[in-house]
């Protein structure tokens, strides 16, 4: 008795005395990573600050810099760092001019096509190294033609002409910025058999411009002078290497090849000023274009011509093989060290980007220092996390796509997500983007930072709004780093921003003063960026069980297909196979949720727990594999880089999130030749993408037929 008594108690002090050596569970990291112990917005400023000292394109010795700079902030934050480099071929320009000849009297005009630095410009020592406003890999040439104003250049604007008996053929078209991405508006001008494209920024999307108007550094809107700069060139990665890494000694593609694959433009093309798009808008006649194509209320009416203005459009690029360099900094998993959460961020900017990328920058190295912080107050993560700062993303998503490329088997069997920011502050109100399993875990970090415009709230409140539930987007478009994550190798992604766009967006006056004066003058968004970020990464990092639902894939499937069906009504498609294979989807999602709950409860029990760990890991590789499961080799029709058959970009706008991009593309030829053979090839997809649904599902069943 007394024995038993003397072992019960010596049972009871050894569980106290290990209960206070103990570190702390998880959560409370978590919740000390988003206190205002942690976080410093004047340390981030500092890092944009110098960060955006000069303009620094990928390529550049200046971005050379702004790299030593991140490797030396990742480094002092005991990460393990290195930098992994390639050579790839960009494009910079040699020489440009514009002109235009209008009707007598009036004089012909050659444009300055440059932009205008401020009385008390703080940059003015530096703006000659801001590179000519140019088109990331357009075409060399001269063309000389009439104008066609063609609103933004969309495939709907070209019917709309053809409408208006608008003849397009050896002419220079006139776009606007606005709808689609840059490189498609020059590459439908090419279909529409234009000469050349001319691009401007139009001040009623854009701001500034009137006499009456106020522009930066007066006001947050566009000079007159402005010029969005930016690439056309609508593939993803090095355009010489497609599909393989730019490694040293490697294969290549030669520029005749790069040309006849058809990612780069065939027609010269120039971006312009708000400015001196009105200037060439004043020199077009012809039909009144639509009041939807109109501009402000101060610009001249918008006529669709074709002249009698006529341009004379030249523009000299070289390629250039160019070092870019990612930097990558690790925090090794105690536990899972080979699972890896990975986040990432671009360095180059066509201009200063305060706001473009590196507003994202100045986040990552305050989730960079908070981690270093955590692990001096004793937290080691479970699983490894990965922070990657990528170059050349401006060009094409080049550094991002190369290390992806190079990477590729060791991420599809390791990767357990990408959170990718790139701008991270353009203006109030968060926004965030993600693959469905992912929306319930950005929903919960949301409830726990608190909104940095109204401490009386979280970001959740303000997200929120008045609607049940927040609005979050999902990331078929190829606008930033995820691109090769999800679209090509099918790992689960997220990104996340404050505001959407900004007024001087790819433009010199995008510097640290803007983002002072107008992004952000406090730098509190800023610090709310990094604490979502960093709070999503450590929960995939550390949560025992992987934090994914798929029932809001499925859910979110189920609602695809129903729009899906209007779009193939009365056409004999058939449906069926894909909302049978989301029916499994969802039994799957529902079973191996319940399977989680199983388990959590057997953790009570320390023997049966010991014994089920095994099976934790299994659950976990099933969550993280099914996403791949929705990827196809073969990739999409004319697009095979493009794997996965769920989120891709459309094939007119990079920018453009599609589901099923597959279908849609299929659907979009049979509508133009409404043959029986155009339509059974849509059924085809169909049954594509109903494969790759079921294979999801029998990921996470995780039983072999």
């Amino acid at each position: 008795m007394f024995k038993t008594a003397i072992t019960c108690f010596l049972a009871i002090a050894t569980s106290f005395s290990f209960l206070l050596s103990s570190p702390p569970p998880k959560s409370f990291y978590h919740s000390l990573y988003t206190s205002t112990s942690l976080s410093d917005n004047v340390s981030i400023s500092h890092h944009l600050h110098t960060l955006t000292r000069r303009p620094h394109v990928a390529g550049s010795e200046a971005n050379a810099e702004a790299a030593a700079y991140v490797l030396y902030v990742f480094t002092s934050c005991n990460l393990e760092s290195h930098i992994a480099s390639y050579g790839v071929s960009l494009t910079y320009p040699v020489s440009r001019s514009l002109s235009l000849t209008r009707p007598p009297p009036q004089p012909p005009i050659t444009f300055a096509l440059r932009q205008e630095i401020y009385e008390g410009d703080p940059y003015a020592d530096v703006a000659d190294e801001v590179l000519p406003t140019f088109h990331g890999y357009a075409k060399s040439g001269t063309v000389i033609g009439p104008v066609v104003y063609v609103n933004y250049g969309r495939v709907e604007d070209y019917v709309t002409l053809k409408e208006m008996v608008v003849n397009v053929t050896g002419t220079v078209v006139l776009a606007r910025y606005g709808q689609i991405f840059r490189g498609d508006i020059v590459h439908n001008a090419f279909e529409a058999g234009a000469a050349g494209a001319l691009i401007f920024t139009d001040r009623k999307d854009s701001g500034g411009g009137s006499d009456d108007a106020r522009w930066f550094p007066d006001d947050k809107w566009m000079p007159p002078s402005g010029v969005q700069v930016g690439s056309v060139y609508d593939g993803t990665g090095d355009p010489t290497t497609p599909g393989w890494p730019s490694s040293e000694g490697c294969e290549r593609l030669s520029k005749e090849e790069v040309e006849k694959a058809g990612n780069v433009p065939l027609i010269p093309s120039l971006p312009i000023s708000a400015k001196d798009g009105e200037t060439i808008m004043r020199s077009i006649g012809g039909e009144v274009a639509n009041e939807d194509w109109q501009g402000d209320k101060d610009a001249p009416i918008y006529r669709v011509g074709p002249g009698p203005g006529v341009v004379n459009l030249s523009y000299t690029g070289e390629y250039v093989m160019a070092t870019i360099q990612n930097v990558i900094g690790i925090i090794p998993g105690t536990e899972e060290p080979d699972r890896l959460v990975i986040l990432g961020n671009h360095r180059d900017a066509w201009t200063f980007g305060a706001v473009d990328p590196n507003s994202g920058t100045a986040a990552l190295l305050e989730v960079a220092q908070r981690l270093n912080k955590l692990q001096k107050r004793g937290w080691k993560p479970r699983r490894t996390i990965v922070l990657c700062n990528w170059d050349a993303e401006e060009y094409g998503l080049i550094g991002s796509t190369e290390w992806v490329e190079e990477n590729r088997e060791m991420l599809a069997s390791r990767a357990v997500a990408y959170l990718n920011i790139d701008s991270a502050v353009h203006e109030a109100g968060f926004h965030a983007s993600a693959t469905p399993q992912l929306d319930e875990l950005l929903k919960q970090a949301a409830k726990q930072v608190q909104d940095p415009d109204n401490s009386s709230q979280t970001i959740y409140d303000s997200w929120t709004g008045s609607s049940n539930s927040p609005v979050i987007g999902r990331l078929g478009g190829g606008g930033s780093d995820y691109a090769a994550f999800i679209q090509h190798i099918g790992v689960p992604v997220a990104d996340m921003s404050f505001g959407t766009g900004y007024p001087v967006y790819h433009s010199m006056y995008d510097d640290f003063i803007w983002m002072e004066k107008f992004g952000d003058p406090t730098f509190q968004r800023h610090v709310a960026a990094a604490s979502m970020w960093g709070l999503v990464a450590l929960q995939l990092a550390d949560e025992e069980f992987l934090p994914f639902n798929y029932l809001s894939y499925a859910f979110e499937l189920q609602k695809s297909t129903k729009d899906l069906e209007n779009e193939v009504s009365g056409k004999g498609i058939s449906l069926i196979p894909l909302f049978k294979s989301i029916e499994e989807l969802a039994k799957a999602a529902a079973k191996i949720d319940n399977e989680k709950k199983e388990l959590q409860k057997a953790k009570g029990w320390a023997s049966t727990w010991k014994k089920d760990q095994y099976k934790v890991r299994e659950l976990n590789d099933r969550l993280m594999m099914a996403e791949r499961a929705f990827t196809d080799r073969d990739g999409l029709s004319g697009r095979p880089w493009y794997k996965h058959l769920i989120y891709a970009p459309s094939k007119h706008n990079d920018y453009g999130s599609k589901y099923f991009p597959a279908i849609d593309d299929a659907i979009e030829e049979a509508m133009k030749l409404n043959t029986a053979k155009s339509w059974h090839t849509v059924q085809h997809e169909v049954w594509r993408v109903s494969r790759a649904v079921r294979h999801a599902s029998l990921v996470l069943n995780g039983k072999l037929t």
